[in-house]
C-alpha cells in the first residue's frame, strides 16, 4: 500500500489524532490499536509494515502510542504533520487530565471515586490483550513466532527491559539478514 503524503491536510491529520486522543483508552497497546485501525485500515494512510516499522522505532523512545502517532503525521506531511498530529493527540488527554487531578485532590477521600478507580483496571488490561491479539494475528511463520514467545519469556520471568528486547531482535535480524545475503 502506497502512503498517500501530502494528499492528506493538516486539518485531517488534527482532526483524526484529535478523536484518537479523545477516544483512545487503555494506554500504550490500545491507542496504538486504534492509530492502526484509523489510520492503516479504515483511512489508509500508511501500509501495515510501515506502521510496525514506525511502532518499533517508536518504543526506543518513551511513550510509544505519541511516538505511532507523530511517525504517521511525520510519514504524511513531514515535521509539521508529525506536530500536528501530536499536539492534537495529546490535547484531549492534557485536558482530560488536568480537569480529573482537580476533581482527585479535591475529593480523593470518598469510597465512591477510589472503587470507580479501582473497577478500570480490568477493562484496561482486556484493552490492551486486545491490541496484542490483533497485532498477533498478523504474525506469519515460525521464526517470528518463536522470537515473540522468547520476548515474553524474558521480559515477564527474567525482568528483561523492552529497548534491550527490541536492540537484541534488531542486531538478530541484521545478522540474519546479512547471512543470507552472503549465502546465496
Amino acid at each position: 500500500m502506497e502512503t498517500t503524503g501530502n494528499r492528506v491536510s493538516l486539518g485531517e491529520i488534527f482532526r483524526t489524532f484529535l478523536i484518537i486522543g479523545v477516544t483512545g483508552f487503555g494506554g500504550g497497546m490500545a491507542v496504538v490499536a486504534l492509530v492502526e485501525r484509523v489510520c492503516v485500515h479504515e483511512k489508509e494512510w500508511i501500509g501495515h509494515e510501515e506502521f510496525m516499522h514506525g511502532l518499533a522505532f517508536g518504543q526506543f523512545l518513551g511513550p510509544f502510542s505519541l511516538n505511532a502517532c507523530t511517525f504517521v503525521g511525520c510519514t504524511l506531511r513531514g515535521r509539521i504533520g508529525g506536530t500536528v498530529a501530536a499536539f492534537a493527540f495529546i490535547l484531549p488527554s492534557f485536558l482530560i487530565v488536568s480537569f480529573l487531578s482537580l476533581l482527585y485532590f479535591r475529593y480523593h477521600e470518598l469510597p465512591e471515586l477510589q472503587a470507580a478507580l479501582q473497577g478500570t483496571n480490568p477493562v484496561i488490561i482486556a484493552l490492551i490483550l486486545v491490541a496484542a491479539i490483533g497485532m498477533g494475528r498478523k504474525i506469519r511463520g515460525v521464526e517470528p513466532w518463536a522470537i515473540a514467545l522468547l520476548a515474553f519469556i524474558l521480559a515477564a520471568f527474567f525482568q528483561v527491559n523492552g529497548l534491550a528486547l527490541l536492540v537484541l531482535t534488531a542486531l538478530w535480524s541484521l545478522a540474519r539478514a546479512r547471512f543470507r545475503q552472503e549465502h546465496r
